[in-house]
């Protein structure tokens, strides 16, 4: 097997992926102590809106006020508020009706939803590379679950984390498409901006509805550093990393890495204490060859060497 030498920005933007997922998938088990004492729409909108408040000071002090006021906001509401804060809002009712084993099994489906979308949009030619790529890919997702496919949960919450599945994907790629002039900390911020927007005001009409409300008395700081890692680290710092990755990679490329997120997760537990897990160490190895090969840093073929 002969693998090419990786291009620093390539390598970069991968390593961006991998560190992007490990992030977001600290966010499954905080959003866990939330679920149940905050309802989906209230929590959605504080978790964008927590997001925001840590990325626009940033984006404002790194690129100026100029910036901030050329960029077009009513897109990025648009964008932000249909995509990324509907499927965070998806993602959080799925996982209140099932678990967050199941959210991570079904976030499995998302390199084949990132295929589909290039597939459809931008016509991407499909390869026998990224053809074996993705199907390596779905085969370490399912490797890593190490057994715990089996306690997936079923029904409409799966439906509903498939569907922010689909509308985050779809939702990632236009914050690249979209906002060709910016930067990926500003593409970042003005869809999360957006995404807080529109959650936060769904969330007041949802009150003055007579929605259900959070269980104040029951919330503490437990809840509160939970809330601050389901926020900044799993949503702000993660997004940041994601659209700086697709940016570069494409979604389809990009979506391959979220395969390995148990193994990251395995790492961290190890880390502090836990078990070493060989099947998930396999099952990253056979998701980072996926990689490589979609990527063509494997070549299916040899070269022949020129006379």
């Amino acid at each position: 097997m002969t693998v090419r030498p990786i291009p620093p920005s390539q390598l970069v933007a991968n390593l961006m992926c991998m560190l992007s997922m490990l992030v977001w998938s600290m966010g499954l088990p905080a959003a866990d102590v939330l679920i149940g004492l905050v309802p989906p729409l209230p929590l959605t909108a504080a978790r964008m809106t927590l997001a925001c408040a840590c990325l626009l000071p940033i984006w404002w002090w790194r690129e100026g006020t100029a910036v901030l006021r050329s960029a077009n906001w009513p897109r990025g509401i648009a964008i932000g508020g249909s995509t990324l804060g509907l499927g965070a809002f998806l993602m959080v009712a799925g996982q209140g009706l099932t678990d967050a084993v199941t959210v991570a099994i079904i976030s499995a489906s998302m390199p084949v939803v990132g295929i589909g979308i290039e597939v459809l949009l931008d016509r991407r030619r499909v390869t026998a590379g990224l053809v074996i790529g993705l199907v390596l890919s779905v085969i370490g997702g399912v490797m890593a679950m190490d057994g715990r496919a089996g306690g997936m949960g079923l029904g409409w919450g799966a439906v509903l984390c498939f569907a922010s599945v689909l509308v985050y994907t779809l939702g990632s790629r236009m914050s690249v498409t979209s906002f060709p002039q910016l930067t990926p900390l500003g593409r970042t911020t003005v869809t999360l901006c957006g995404a807080a927007l529109v959650s936060t005001v769904a969330a007041l009409v949802h009150a003055a509805l007579g929605g259900p409300q959070p269980q104040w008395e029951q919330l503490g700081w437990p809840q509160a550093g939970a809330l601050a890692i389901f926020a900044i680290g799993a949503m702000a710092l993660s997004q940041l990393l994601w659209i700086s990755a697709v940016g570069q990679l494409g979604i389809a490329l990009s979506s391959l890495h979220i395969n390995a997120t148990p193994f990251y997760v395995m790492l961290m537990l190890f880390a502090l204490g836990g078990s070493w897990s060989w099947t998930q160490a396999l099952a990253a190895a056979i998701v980072g060859v996926g990689v490589l090969i979609a990527q063509d840093l494997i070549p299916l073929r040899r070269r022949q060497a020129s006379s």
